[in-house]
């Protein structure tokens, strides 16, 4: 048996001089001295994580840890930039080796090292995701996919289902069935289209994003000796926001953790919100019990929001079984002033509130635009706060996407009406013919110069297309569908040479041609067809169809100018309108939650379809929690009474069930009615 030996080592430079007891408060001390072994840090919103993960690098260097011994994982390069200057400003000694970065960016290192282990040269390519569609277009063809198929998916769609399929490690029949239904009939030619992408990603010495991870976890566990000398080096790991780890991210912090064991993972359980793109919550949840003698710290001191804020955040994650209690606790003194509550009854008057609020808050407290933001569940739910914004000349910017007209779903669906409108609209139609399969710009020319030399096209009486367009001469891959789109155009004339109202042709365009595109074309498909619900229901204000038309492009325009405006300015002092899901990390002075209203926030298809233990559900309520937690000052908290259906009329709405949680002392309620003229 050999014999064991250790060498006691000393810090390369002296110690810092950080007094740790004074810099920390007691939970975060503990933490960041914790002894060697596993470790669990649970961090509440606004607790000091990164102040913590920070003091903990300091305090191993401090301690004689090798700068090169010392992992430390994040989600993004912003992260890791601003943990490693920290540490860098806190300690005296040379950090140039400590392996800091993302999970991919690590990955990448390790591969460039290695890559020939798995067929690779150490050059590969790292494809973008224009790189990756023009791969996967190439492998669809070369797999002798029938695209004329309508709904076979596109290269993006493709891509997606992918990734996820190897981010969760799950099995692609049942990935399709949870979350593409629509595509189960393609899993054996999407399995085809796998097994050829691979080949081809061989043969151009190619990866893509999600390889970095996959194949540096293949490489470990295909080359057992190069994984232990990882596992020598990073004799500490440490992990930021392990609550957002995925199967493949988890597999490979166990394996390069082993077998010393001295890894720290921090993170939230109550902030974990990103299921729908892999994330394993149960990562955090079964930590302790994967790790024989883990230690766990909670680190409940919140120095963010006001101590109204936090007893209302405390209430409203309480419900939620699967979680490590906690208590946020107040560092800042009493605000005297709750949350409020704010029924109104529709959603204009929801737009016009918060409009008018923030202009108060910026006129008569001296709160900037930048210090506000409106958050939401689904993007859909600001368009008429953006139409409110643009109206009362409040800048804005949108992180949850493209501002609701400029998207091009949007534009697809107006495209429809403009051509029923105004048949000579040569670009509407072309935008219309190019989402036809086999129709590219040459043959969408040669398809309007048909229409142009046909009758139908100065037809002022016209009553339907289809009696000129199926005529055509269309590519056969184009035909079926074109004759749905020419049957389709008919169903958005009266008859009697003009056009339907625009709340009855929205159905024809959506349920004729345009949803199966939409599933085939977009990877989230779900979120824009709300937005299209949205849009129907916006449509029913409408009886004239150019006034309706007149509008979007009035909107669509201003929006333009406006996002044109603030990038020439470069003008910072902009309201921030926001998905929860991209405010995570961030903080506000005011805050404003809109749509709390069940069935939009939580989401009608969580509700409907939630299973046993309610895991869909306390998602949900995470989400919530995290956009309550965003608040540092005020929080304003608004769903509408009534909402204008797409087909249905008004609709009576109930408030959140995550409202109803709350004790109704924790809120005061508002009641907001509309001034008489």
């Amino acid at each position: 048996m050999a014999r064991e030996y250790t060498v006691n080592t000393l810090p390369a430079t002296p110690k810092s001089d950080i007094n740790y007891a004074a810099d920390l408060n007691d939970q975060q001390f503990a933490a960041v001295t914790a002894p060697p072994g596993p470790s669990l840090v649970i961090a509440g919103a606004g607790s000091g994580k990164t102040r913590t993960l920070t003091y903990r690098v300091a305090y191993l260097l401090d301690n004689g840890i090798y700068a090169a011994n010392i992992l430390l994982l994040t989600f993004t390069n912003k992260a890791s930039r601003e943990m490693l200057e920290r540490v860098e400003q806190l300690v005296p000694h040379d950090t140039q080796d400590l392996w800091g970065g993302t999970f991919h960016s690590v990955g990448n290192k390790i591969l460039r090292r290695h890559a020939e282990e798995l067929g690779f040269e150490k050059n590969f390519s790292i494809m973008d995701r224009e790189d990756q569609k023009e791969l996967l277009t190439t492998a669809i063809a070369e797999s002798g996919i029938n695209t004329k198929e309508l709904n076979f998916p596109k290269p993006d769609v493709v891509a997606d289902i992918f990734s996820l399929v190897q981010n969760m490690d799950c099995d692609m029949a049942e990935l399709l069935e949870w979350k593409y239904p629509y595509f189960e009939h393609h899993l054996e030619p999407l399995q085809k289209v796998q097994e050829k992408y691979e080949e081809k990603k061989l043969a151009t010495n190619s990866m893509d994003f999600d390889d970095l991870l996959i194949k540096t976890l293949q490489l470990f566990q295909e080359n057992p000796n190069i994984c232990q000398y990882y596992q020598k080096q990073f004799e500490w790991v440490l992990v930021d926001e392990y609550q957002d780890t995925n199967a493949v991210q988890s597999d490979l912090i166990d394996m390069l953790a082993a077998p010393h064991n001295n890894i720290m993972v921090v993170g939230d359980d109550a902030q974990s919100i990103y299921s729908w793109r892999g994330a394993d919550f149960q990562n955090i949840l079964q930590f302790v019990d994967r790790y024989e003698g883990a230690r766990r710290f909670v680190i409940e001191t919140n120095y963010r929001s006001v101590p109204e804020v936090l007893s209302l955040a405390n209430a409203a994650i309480k419900p939620n079984r699967a979680q490590f209690e906690k208590n946020l606790a107040p560092a800042r003194p009493d605000a005297e002033e709750l949350p409020a509550l704010i029924p109104v009854q529709d959603v204009r008057l929801q737009a016009a509130f918060v409009a008018q609020r923030i202009l108060e808050l910026v006129d008569e407290e001296g709160i900037e635009f930048s210090e506000i933001a409106v958050l939401y569940r689904a993007h859909y739910h600001s368009m008429e706060v953006q139409m409110e914004f643009t109206n009362r000349d409040i800048p804005f910017n949108i992180t949850s996407g493209l501002r609701f007209f400029e998207q091009a779903h949007i534009k697809d669906v107006a495209s429809f009406i403009k051509f029923a409108a105004n048949r000579k609209d040569e670009v509407s139609f072309k935008r219309i013919v190019k989402m036809l399969p086999g129709v590219g710009p040459g043959t969408a020319d040669k398809l309007w110069n048909q229409w142009v030399a046909c009758p139908g096209y100065k037809d002022e009486k016209l009553a339907e297309f289809s009696e000129h367009m199926l005529d055509f001469k269309v590519p056969t891959k184009a035909k079926e569908p074109f004759a749905q789109f020419a049957y389709t155009m008919d169903e958005l004339l009266d008859g009697k040479g003009g056009t339907e109202a625009p709340p009855a042709m929205m159905p024809s365009i959506i349920e004729g041609v345009y949803d199966d595109y939409m599933k085939a074309k977009f990877p989230n498909y779900d979120i824009r067809r709300q937005d299209l619900r949205q849009l129907e229901r916006y449509s029913q204000d409408f009886t004239d169809v150019d006034e309706f038309l007149s509008q979007l492009s009035l909107l669509a325009g201003q929006d333009a100018v406006e996002a044109n405006k603030q990038k020439k300015s470069n003008d910072t002092d902009v309201v921030t309108l926001s998905s929860v899901h991209q405010a995570k990390g961030l903080e506000y002075k005011v805050v404003f939650v809109i749509w709390l209203a069940d069935g939009m926030f939580p989401s009608k298809k969580v509700i409907e379809h939630d299973d046993e233990d309610e895991s869909g559900l306390e998602e949900e309520r995470r989400l919530f929690y995290v956009a309550v937690t965003r608040a540092e000052d005020q929080l304003y908290l608004m769903y509408p009474l009534v909402w204008q259906g797409s087909y249905t009329g008004e609709v009576i709405q109930r408030p959140s069930r995550f409202l109803e949680d709350l004790p109704t002392d924790l809120t005061e309620e508002w009641k907001v009615g509309a001034a008489s003229w």
